[in-house]
């Protein structure tokens, strides 16, 4: 039976990464990597830095599954997504078929945590259901963006004994919640943030979270705002590509 084991390898340093994961490091034959273009080289060299630190003493393999260009002029979004994702679906099932031994274990490499905003856990469930290639799979967890936010920042994600809301830059356009005072932003290409309207609102802002290119700000956001969104634009020019996240926090909510 083949063995697959989706790890959580952390934010972007690589003393993120957990032990529990680099022991399922230490037991994979083959790891699959997602090639997403030039412009992302950095995040596919730094999955093979980890496994260069933390792999000892045994032989393993790689092999790279181009990613499929995504459809973002869709106005459907959830259908635009639905079908990128089954592109990937056909690129990973053919790989694990034709990569993948009988007895050997593979593994995705996923940035953050495989249970928040990746796709990867859906497409192996589906795969895993349409039964052409049989395996059984494992899931490691690792440390979100969202944690090295707030640790970065030295702030707790929610006031005392309230609920924090972690939703999209998409959702976020349409307007707050009304009945949440702290709400972590993630997947915002837009800066959706330039359209609130509320001025008693507190961001904390993180890009390239863990890095050695970490970028923080933090204030009144009608205050920073638009420092904030002129640093991100220089950013991604910089590098080609950016991952930032944030918390915006009702002014007057005590954190606990």
């Amino acid at each position: 039976m083949r063995k697959l084991l989706i790890i959580g390898i952390g934010a972007g340093n690589p003393d993120h990464i957990t032990v529990q994961a680099i022991n399922a490091l230490n037991r994979v034959d083959v790891f699959f990597v997602v090639d997403k273009g030039v412009d992302k080289d950095d995040l596919v060299r730094l999955r093979r830095d980890l496994c260069a630190r933390y792999i000892k003493g045994r032989s393993y393999r790689t092999v790279d599954i181009a990613d499929p260009a995504r459809d973002r002029a869709s106005p459907a979004y959830e259908d635009g997504v639905r079908a990128w994702h089954a592109q990937r679906l056909a690129a990973y099932e053919t790989a694990l078929m034709r990569e993948l031994g009988d007895g050997e274990c593979g593994a995705f490499l996923v940035w953050g945590d495989p249970s928040l905003y990746d796709g990867t856990l859906r497409i192996v469930d589906q795969i895993a259901a349409r039964g052409v290639v049989a395996f059984d799979h494992e899931v490691i967890p690792g440390i979100t963006s969202v944690q090295a936010l707030a640790a970065a920042h030295r702030i707790a994600l929610n006031h005392i004994g309230a609920p924090v809301e972690i939703t999209t830059g998409r959702r976020i356009a349409q307007g707050l919640p009304e009945n949440v005072d702290d709400i972590v932003v993630m997947l915002d290409g837009d800066c959706a943030f330039k359209g609130i309207a509320e001025t008693d609102i507190d961001i904390y802002w993180g890009a390239y979270l863990g890095t050695e290119d970490e970028i923080l700000r933090s204030g009144n956001l009608h205050e920073c705002g638009s420092d904030i969104e002129r640093v991100r634009r220089e950013a991604r020019a910089r590098k080609g590509w950016i991952m930032d996240t944030y918390l915006l926090r009702r002014a007057g909510a005590k954190a606990g």
